[in-house]
Parts: C-alpha cells; sequence; structure tokens
C-alpha cells in the first residue's frame, strides 16, 4: 500500500492524554510514510489535549463515541445516543477521509469504529483482529501475541500495512509560548522540587487524596519542596491534598493547559502521581516518576520505558498503598542513572 496516495487520514484511538501520547512513535512513523498527508486524530476531550504538543497532527475530531464511554450504563437514552453516532458519522463522511487506521488497547474491539468508517464511506479501514468482520474493515492485521506495550501494540499494526517504525520514543513537542507560562507559573523558581500529581479520569486508578497528602509531607520532610497540580476541574481534589499534608514545604501551583503542564513537568526532579495522562508526560519530557500504580494488569500495556520509573503497586487497587512506600520510592530517583527504569 503507498500511503503517499491519500490525502486525508484519520487515525482512531478515542482514549485519554496517555493514550493519545504513547500513539506518537506511531504518528511520526505514519507521518514519514505519507509526508503530505492531511493527519487527524479522533480521540475523546481528555486525548484532545495533546494536540498543542504534538506536531505531526494537523487537526483532531473530538468526540466520546458510543463503543468507547465509559460512563455509558444500560439505562443509556438509545435515541440520543443513535443521533450521536449519525452525527459522528456524518461528521467523518463530510470530512472526506481516504483511510482510517483504528489503533487499539489489548481489551478493545477495533469492530465499532471501523464500521463508522464504512458508513461514513472511508475507502481503506484498517484494523488489528484475528476475527473476520466481512466488509467492515478492508485490512485485518492479526494482534501480537502476548502482553505488548500500546506503543509497540501501534507500531505493529502499522508494520502490517507497510509502514515502517521510525524509532519507539514517545515525544512531545513543547511550544515556547508554554515554556514562558510555566516560568510564570513557577514564578521563578530555581530550587528542585517533585510535582504531585493527584488527578487521574479513572477511579480504580486514582490514590487517595490523603495517601498523596502524607506522600508529599514525607517529600517535603526529606527537604525537597512538592507543589501539586493537576487540571482546573481537579481543584477541589488539590486543595484537599495540600491541606491534608499540612506542611508548609506542600504548595498548590495552580492549574495549567497539558502543554504548559508538560513544561512544568520537565522542571521537576521527579513526579509522583497516578497511573494517568502526566505519566506519560514525565515519560516524554525526561523526568523520573515515582507511580501509585492501582493492580498489575495493565502494567505491561502502559508502564514508562525511557525515564527511570517506580511503580508501587496495591494488591488491588491504589487504597492499600503505604505512603511511605510511594515517598521512598520518589527519593530512591534522585540523583540516580540507572541504565533501565527500575518496577516495583
Amino acid at each position: 500500500m503507498d500511503w503517499t496516495d491519500f490525502g486525508r487520514i484519520l487515525v482512531v484511538r478515542p482514549g485519554n492524554l496517555g493514550d493519545a501520547l504513547m500513539l506518537t512513535p506511531a504518528l511520526r512513523a505514519l507521518r514519514a510514510a505519507a509526508p503530505h498527508s492531511r493527519l487527524d486524530l479522533l480521540t475523546s476531550p481528555s486525548g484532545a489535549a495533546a494536540r498543542e504538543l504534538v506536531a505531526t497532527l494537523d487537526g483532531v475530531v473530538v468526540g466520546t463515541p458510543s463503543w468507547y464511554d465509559r460512563s455509558a450504563t444500560a439505562a443509556v437514552d438509545v435515541r440520543r445516543c443513535a443521533w450521536q453516532e449519525q452525527a459522528l458519522i456524518g461528521s467523518l463522511a463530510n470530512r472526506g477521509y481516504d483511510a482510517m487506521i483504528v489503533f487499539t488497547s489489548a481489551t478493545q474491539s477495533p469492530w465499532a469504529a471501523a464500521h463508522a468508517g464504512l458508513l461514513a464511506g472511508i475507502g481503506v479501514r484498517a484494523v488489528h483482529s484475528a476475527e473476520s468482520g466481512g466488509v467492515v474493515a478492508s485490512h485485518c492485521v492479526r494482534p501480537p501475541e502476548g502482553p505488548v506495550h500500546q506503543v509497540d501494540r501501534a507500531l505493529h499494526l502499522l508494520h502490517g500495512l507497510g509502514v515502517p517504525a521510525k524509532g519507539a520514543v514517545v515525544h512531545v513537542d513543547i511550544p515556547e509560548r508554554s515554556r514562558a507560562a510555566a516560568d510564570v507559573a513557577l514564578a521563578g523558581r530555581t530550587a528542585p522540587f517533585a510535582l504531585l500529581t493527584p488527578g487521574c479520569t479513572r477511579d480504580e486508578l486514582r490514590y487517595s487524596a490523603t495517601g498523596f497528602a502524607t506522600t508529599a509531607a514525607m517529600l517535603a520532610d526529606s527537604g525537597l519542596p512538592v507543589l501539586v497540580t493537576g487540571s482546573p476541574r481537579e481543584r477541589d481534589l488539590i486543595a484537599e491534598v495540600v491541606s491534608r499534608a499540612r506542611h508548609p514545604g506542600v504548595r498548590t501551583l495552580e492549574p495549567v493547559s497539558v502543554a504548559v503542564l508538560a513544561a512544568v513537568i520537565a522542571r521537576a526532579e521527579v513526579l509522583v502521581g497516578n497511573d494517568s495522562g502526566p505519566m506519560h508526560l514525565a515519560e516524554a519530557v525526561g523526568t523520573p516518576v515515582a507511580i501509585a500504580y492501582g493492580g498489575a494488569d495493565r502494567a505491561d500495556d502502559t508502564r514508562p520505558r525511557l525515564v527511570r520509573a517506580r511503580l508501587v503497586r496495591g494488591t488491588v487497587s491504589c487504597l492499600d498503598i503505604a505512603p511511605a512506600d510511594l515517598a521512598s520510592a520518589a527519593r530512591a530517583l534522585l540523583h540516580t542513572t540507572p541504565s533501565l527504569p527500575l518496577t516495583n
């Protein structure tokens, strides 16, 4: 397949910010294979926040399709859902895409997305699947066997479509205006600090505010000031963590945009947080991470591989992680240079 033949290509990955960031190696490979094509990403509102940091993208299509929406229940309004799906298909049809590539995790099905592409009249609809879906997908690539990191899984799909990899490094392009805004947000701070991001879009992966507060106080006690930040909708959570820490070395950093957050993370000695978008931003900018990790089933799929990392795991969720263990993991990453990431 000659990808230079396609004028408009749609990449489908309606996940969160971290999912979009882990797709950056695949986007680089696709851009190299189709240097003059328009390259858009269909993603959720959370994933769309990566747009400012991913120079290989020309645009984003924002939506939460029914086949991805985690908030959907059995009591869903079927008529409203149908209207939204029809609107999405109509929007894709109007944009005139020549090709669609559906990227999924190991537990997600590509078929609903491919069917939406069929209904939108997109000629090439490529998916990962060992199953037959009739004419719903024009190109099927058998998924890799066993646990595979999401970065490698995406590159595997492209390889099956004749697109060679251009490296597996998660990377972001921070605009200069965002670096300048980070200077303002940090008020000229030059002393070392830890950045703590307590938020997470998935409740089951979120460590408690009390646990993070205790962790932050322990780090501050050891001489490393802690700044606590997050998105604007997480203001209450940020305030709760700082309040519960009750330590002068634990302070609030006002919420900033994702691009500015990336610049702030790049200045931190270590990022402490959940299995969420900031963890992947830290990997992209080279900052070590200490992560409260909720369970072990996602570790091989999403863990950072390019930076020093400590994943402190709970047996079932983040709730049974000891703050002392998370603080110790963060301290262990300071001023050390092991050749490979560390995982607890």
